[in-house]
């Protein structure tokens, strides 16, 4: 069978934290980047940044901007977001904060509470991008 080879390629930067579990910090698939999920931790300490809901989740999302740029990505190239939180309280605590790193046509994203994260963090981000040239469109109207 005769076809296009499709690389699968690991995604690792030391500006981000080390994985504290059996998963890589992302993967990028035929110009696809998934990030695994990050949490508020200081990538040199390994310890997360405050108690924080709002410094775990800058943090979270500075982290994440390691792995998308080592991956050939970037916020403007994210397609979908998966927020998780320890309380869906702090909903518009998160918000605040993410906002300011998609001031401008903000990807797919679903948020949930869910009953632990790890090392007790507040909030895990996860993220798919796309990584080389792509056309930037605004919202389509029907």
């Amino acid at each position: 069978m005769s076809g296009r080879r499709i690389v699968r390629r690991v995604v690792s930067t030391s500006e981000a934290p080390r994985p504290i579990g059996p998963y890589s910090q992302g993967i990028s698939v035929g110009g696809t980047v998934y990030v695994a999920g990050q949490i508020g931790i200081d990538p040199r300490t390994m310890q997360l940044v405050s108690p924080d809901v709002q410094e775990q989740t800058r943090q979270t999302l500075i982290n994440i901007g390691h792995v998308l740029k080592a991956a050939g990505s970037s916020f403007d190239k994210v397609v979908k977001v998966n927020a998780l939180l320890a309380d869906i309280q702090d909903y518009h605590k998160m918000n605040a904060i993410y906002q300011t790193f998609f001031p401008k046509n903000p990807p797919a994203r679903s948020v949930y509470q869910v009953a632990a994260l790890p090392i007790r963090a507040r909030v895990e981000i996860e993220m798919i991008a796309i990584s080389g040239d792509v056309d930037q469109l605004g919202p389509s109207k029907l």
